[in-house]
């Protein structure tokens, strides 16, 4: 079987699970407890938080650890944008629709129960906002910009620095969902200009249910979660100690090993998008061509059933996905190509492969499959 849904969640690394060992087993204690087992795993907690913050270029202090990417989404728009509005009186909220529903939906519950206007800035074909249009946008009630750095369904990259120097100009926080270009692209705060930053470790070889949210000291943030007042009281509840430390062990070798698989993934990347169009009529690529996460290559297949190719492809062992794996159980068009002006039922033939950061073989079997399983469905075969 070749597994090309990454995008969705990778393996976990044995360097991540064997660093993870000892907390899950010897030092098992609770970071907050005061005795030997409590302290080891306290110490252990503020070496990941350290080594997490050198990635995202911030202070250690800086970094919220969660559940996940959906939880640091989360805790970014709504944190952000009620601090915002309770010291204020903010409450407009900057997005576009492309985004992840973590941050579609928490823009929806602001307007719903908290009364904010949302602005959903408009992409062009290729996913891609322009800064422009974000500071056209912004409003001096605008509590908070929230962006995808690289778009989980088709790969598009923004210009994130640019976007952040617009946010900068008119005092408003900028937050940069990370989740997908974790890995791939550069993080740091001092680089791309964020004021905050989402992280999930299920993508980058960590367990499910590890991530952070950085964000900068200076911004205020109101809590989620309620409790014992752990994370600085940005985040209560018992740490996961095991998980902080297998999310900074990912990320560090991630980092480490990121020039040299981008390149080697996106030149193979590249030749496989290159022979699907040449070989499959129907085949478009879909997001910028030339802005996208080196693993990522997504098509629509006009006149087919993208349910129906993927069933195909599975049958010649090639396991890829429709989209986002984070919308559980829709049938809908993918919300991101309706963005971007794909009709209705050419969006429901999209295909999208993510691959992984050791890729090295040739994808021509896998393009091969592809120009087979669009036969096979349109032949009825």
């Amino acid at each position: 079987m070749l597994y090309f849904d990454n995008a969705a969640t990778t393996p976990v690394r044995p360097e991540v699970l064997e660093a993870m060992m000892p907390f899950l087993t010897r030092w098992f204690g609770n970071a907050s407890s005061h005795h030997t087992v409590g302290e080891a795993a306290a110490e252990a907690l503020a070496d990941a938080r350290r080594r997490v913050a050198r990635v995202l270029g911030l202070r250690a202090g800086d970094v919220v650890f969660t559940s996940g990417g959906t939880e640091a989404d989360n805790l970014a728009v709504k944190g952000i944008a009620l601090a915002a509005q309770q010291q204020r009186g903010a409450r407009h909220f900057v997005t576009t629709p492309i985004e992840h529903e973590a941050i579609l939906e928490s823009g929806e519950y602001l307007a719903r129960v908290h009364g904010f206007e949302v602005t959903h800035v408009p992409v062009d074909r290729y996913g891609r906002v322009s800064a422009d249009a974000v500071a056209s946008a912004l409003r001096d009630d605008t509590a908070l910009v929230s962006i995808g750095y690289a778009n989980n369904e088709v790969g598009t990259v923004q210009d994130v620095a640019a976007i952040a120097e617009v946010a900068r100009r008119r005092g408003i926080p900028f937050h940069v969902d990370a989740v997908q270009a974790a890995g791939w692209l550069p993080l740091s705060a001092a680089e791309l200009g964020f004021d905050a930053v989402s992280i999930a470790g299920h993508k980058l070889g960590a367990p499910k249910g590890t991530g952070a949210l950085g964000v900068r000291g200076r911004i205020p943030l109101e809590p989620l979660l309620h409790g014992g007042g752990q994370e600085r009281g940005r985040r209560s509840g018992t740490e996961d100690v095991a998980g902080a430390v297998g999310l900074a062990t990912a990320l560090d070798l991630a980092e480490d090993e990121r020039l040299e698989s981008a390149a080697r993934v996106g030149a193979l990347r590249d030749a496989f998008v290159a022979r699907v169009l040449a070989d499959v009529p129907s085949a478009r690529l879909t997001g910028d061509p030339v802005h996208r996460l080196p693993g990522t290559a997504s098509f629509t297949f006009e006149g087919t059933s993208g349910e129906a190719v993927l069933l195909e492809l599975e049958r010649r062992g090639v396991v890829s996905s429709s989209g986002s794996a984070c919308a559980a159980g829709s049938d809908e068009p993918s919300h991101v190509l309706l963005a971007m002006g794909v009709a209705p039922e050419v969006a429901q033939t999209a295909v999208r492969f993510t691959f992984p950061h050791t890729l090295e073989a040739s994808l021509d079997v896998v393009a091969a499959a592809v120009e087979a399983s669009v036969a096979a469905v349109r032949s009825g075969a």
